[in-house]
C-alpha cells in the first residue's frame, strides 16, 4: 500500500477500497487480538486478548485492513458471519503507511487503532517474528458463533458495554470455547497436562491451576471503573456487564457471563447469566436470581432500581422498582401468593396498567411490578405481597 500524505487521500483510498473490493461490506465488529496457542496443538487457539475492539465503528480502519490483507494474498469472504486472519509484518505496514496523516495523533481517543498497530509493529520489531500470534477478527452478523477469537470480540463487547446485556447473539460460544486449565491468567491445554504429566512434575514445573473452565474471569481482560469494586477475582466471569458502583462482595457472590448491573448495585449473592440488577439495588448474601435455565422457563430476569433481594432469598420473576424479598423467600413463577384487598388496592395505584382480582396470585401473575413487598407469615406459613413501605437506599460512600 502506497504511503497516504493527506486526510483526503486517506479519504479517497477509503471510498476506493468500499467500491472495488467485491462484496464489500462494513463488519458489526473487528478487532486485532493475541491468541494464546495450545501448548499441544499449536494451531488451536484458547484464547483472545483484544487491547481493543471496534463494534458498529471505525468503519475506515476496518477498510484499511481489509486491503491490506489483500495486498498479503488474504481476501476476505463478506458472504461470511465471522472471519479470522492471520496477520505479519507486512500488513502492519501497509496500515502504518495508510494511517500516516494521523501517525501523530495515535494516541488519541480518535484513532487507537493506530495505536494498536503501531504497538504491535514495534513489538514484533523488537522481538523478531510471533507467527500466528496475531490475528485480526470481522464480525459482519450477529450470528451463532463458530470460533474462539469471535467469541472473545463479543464477550468484550459485552463486559466493555459497547453493547446492552442480552443484545447480542451468543448461542455456539460453548461450543467454539475449549475446557482448559487457567494458571495465572494463562490457558493450558487439559491434554498437554494429561500427556506431559510425569515429566512436569518430576521437573517440579506442574503449574499451579487456578481453575478450569471454557471462560476466564472478568479481570484479566476488563479493567473496571474507578468506583467498582470486585473483591475476589473469581466471582465474575467474563463477559459479565459491570456498571460504575458496583461492589462485588466475596462469599457467595457471583455473577456469570451475559448478565450483570446497570447503575450502582451491592451483590452478594448470585445474578446467574441473562439476569440484569438496576441501579441502587442490592442483592443480598447468597441470594439467587435465577437465569434462563433455572427454572424460569426461558424467560430473563430483570430486577429494577432501588430493589433488595434478602439473604439467601430466591428470584425466579422480574421485578420493577422498589421492591423486597424477605431473606430466605423463594418467589418462584409458580410460587402462590396471597394478597388481601386494601393491599392489592395500593398495589395497582403504582402498576397502573395491571387488572388484578383475586386474592392469590402465581408469582408469574406479579412479574415486572414495582414497590412489592414479599413476605412470609411465621405462624401460618402463607407467602404475602403488600406495598412496600420501605425505601432502598445504598451506602453512598461506598458506591
Amino acid at each position: 500500500m502506497i504511503t497516504i500524505e493527506t486526510t483526503d487521500a486517506f479519504k479517497a483510498l477509503i471510498e476506493d477500497i468500499k467500491t472495488t473490493t467485491e462484496g464489500y461490506r462494513d463488519p458489526l465488529a473487528f478487532g486485532i487480538a493475541r491468541i494464546d496457542l495450545g501448548q499441544l496443538n499449536a494451531e488451536k487457539s484458547l484464547q483472545a486478548t483484544y487491547p481493543l475492539i471496534n463494534w458498529d465503528e471505525n468503519f475506515g480502519s476496518a477498510a484499511i485492513f481489509i486491503r491490506a490483507l489483500e495486498e498479503q494474498g488474504v481476501k476476505v469472504d463478506f458472504t461470511q458471519s465471522e472471519v479470522v486472519c492471520n496477520i505479519n509484518l507486512e500488513f502492519l505496514r501497509a496500515c502504518l503507511a495508510a494511517f500516516t496523516p494521523y501517525s501523530e495523533e495515535a494516541y488519541g481517543d480518535a484513532h487507537k487503532n493506530i495505536q494498536v498497530i503501531s504497538a504491535l509493529y514495534a513489538q514484533i520489531m523488537n522481538n523478531g517474528s510471533l507467527e500466528n500470534e496475531f490475528k485480526v477478527t470481522f464480525i459482519f452478523d450477529d450470528a451463532p458463533l463458530q470460533s474462539v477469537e469471535a467469541s472473545y470480540l463479543k464477550l468484550y463487547a459485552i463486559s466493555q458495554a459497547k453493547v446492552h446485556l442480552r443484545e447480542i447473539n451468543l448461542n455456539g460460544a460453548f461450543g467454539a470455547l475449549p475446557n482448559v486449565a487457567w494458571s495465572d491468567g494463562q490457558p493450558i491445554e487439559l491434554d498437554y497436562l494429561r500427556e506431559y504429566e510425569i515429566e512436569l512434575k518430576l521437573a517440579n514445573e506442574y503449574p499451579h491451576v487456578d481453575f478450569v473452565d471454557k471462560f476466564p474471569r472478568f479481570l484479566q481482560h476488563i479493567i473496571p471503573a474507578d468506583n467498582t469494586r470486585i473483591l475476589d477475582t473469581s466471582k465474575v466471569r467474563f463477559g459479565a456487564q459491570l456498571a460504575a458502583g458496583t461492589t462485588v462482595m466475596p462469599g457467595a457472590s457471583y455473577i456469570n457471563f451475559n448478565a450483570g448491573t446497570t447503575g450502582s448495585v451491592m451483590v452478594e449473592g448470585r445474578i446467574s447469566s441473562s439476569a440484569i440488577v438496576g441501579d441502587g439495588s442490592d442483592v443480598g448474601g447468597g441470594a439467587s436470581i435465577l437465569g434462563v435455565l433455572s427454572g424460569t422457563d426461558g424467560n430473563p430476569i430483570s430486577i429494577g432500581k432501588n430493589t433488595l433481594l434478602g439473604a439467601n432469598s430466591v428470584c425466579g420473576i422480574p421485578l420493577g422498582d422498589a421492591c423486597i424479598i424477605d431473606a430466605g423467600l423463594a418467589i418462584l413463577e409458580g410460587t402462590k401468593v396471597g394478597i388481601y384487598p386494601a393491599e392489592l388496592k395500593k398495589i395497582m395505584e403504582v402498576n397502573t396498567n395491571a387488572n388484578m382480582v383475586g386474592e392469590v396470585f402465581k408469582g408469574k401473575q406479579l412479574a415486572n411490578f414495582s414497590g412489592l413487598h414479599f413476605r412470609q407469615n411465621s405462624m401460618t406459613g402463607e407467602i404475602t405481597a403488600s406495598r412496600s413501605t420501605r425505601e432502598i437506599k445504598l451506602n453512598a460512600d461506598l458506591h
